[in-house]
């Protein structure tokens, strides 16, 4: 696993203490042993669960984990995710970092595959955006992927995507993506941000590669697509701007013919996967 990630684990475990964990040293043996499972409480989709595991070996290397299923894995409620056999104090003190990290990335990637299941029988894709929890980036956006999302932009160092304040500063949308074009690395798309019909022509004319229809309503996107598809078929369209994402607003904005829609939603609103550690 990845030095940055079991840092990560390292931070969230010494943040609950979980080194000095009271209750369980006053009440529990040093020397009992423990087997535990990690079930599912609720229908949905696994992410994390590799991240679940490695909290525990990192807090105990006598700690083994058996995983049942694998990250990406649809599961139903009861089924068994992960078999645990180790110390009785460190399986405790290590539970709840861990469950914290597979319920939170469980969830992001049952709303994914939900949004995705939405989609399927249309053109569009479901894509991630920036709006993640700081330090989580990483981990938020693989669960996306294992909900059956795609990623947008890791960070901003990953592609050109001119906002409007972007456009503000530098005086208008051909001024901005001729200097996107002429500066940015050329294998990236430039891609701008268009919340009227009038900026999306003006997008089209600078030469931009990727338009995404930002808080614009569906016949306003129809229109749009529509006049894009006319003038340069080439170019990819993405939706986005407060969706929500539920399959009757997923499927209306897919009718439109956009190529991706992107919501923040995946990663910065999506409920908690319920999932427990039952010892045995």
């Amino acid at each position: 696993m990845h030095k940055t990630i079991r840092d990560l684990l390292t931070l969230a475990l010494e943040e609950d203490g979980a080194y000095n964990d009271i209750t369980t040293l006053s009440t529990v043996a040093q020397d009992q042993q423990a087997r535990a499972r990690i079930l599912a409480c609720e229908d949905g989709v696994v992410a994390g669960l590799s991240v679940a595991i490695e909290t525990f070996r990192l807090f105990d290397s006598r700690i083994t984990v058996d995983a049942v299923v694998s990250d990406g894995a649809p599961v139903r409620a009861g089924d068994v995710l992960a078999r645990i056999t180790g110390p009785a104090r460190s399986v405790l003190s290590a539970e709840r970092v861990a469950l914290n990290f597979l319920g939170h990335l469980s969830g992001i990637a049952t709303l994914t595959a939900r949004c995705a299941a939405a989609l399927e029988e249309t053109h569009a894709l479901v894509r991630d955006t920036r709006k993640t929890t700081p330090g989580l980036r990483r981990l938020e956006k693989e669960a996306v992927r294992c909900g059956g999302g795609q990623n947008h932009r890791f960070n901003l160092s990953d592609g050109v995507l001119i906002k409007d304040n972007h456009i503000v500063t530098a005086g208008g949308i051909a001024q901005v993506v001729t200097g996107a074009k002429s500066q940015a690395p050329h294998s990236l798309k430039v891609e701008v941000e268009c919340e009227t019909l009038e900026e999306v022509q003006e997008a089209l004319s600078a030469g931009a590669d990727v338009i995404l229809l930002d808080n614009m309503d569906i016949e306003t996107m129809r229109h749009a697509v529509t006049v894009i598809r006319a003038q340069a078929p080439q170019i990819l369209i993405e939706a986005s701007g407060n969706i929500d994402p539920n399959a009757e607003q997923l499927v209306a904005i897919a009718g439109t013919g956009v190529d991706f829609i992107s919501l923040g939603a995946l990663t910065h609103s999506a409920p908690r996967f319920d999932a427990s550690l039952e010892l045995v």
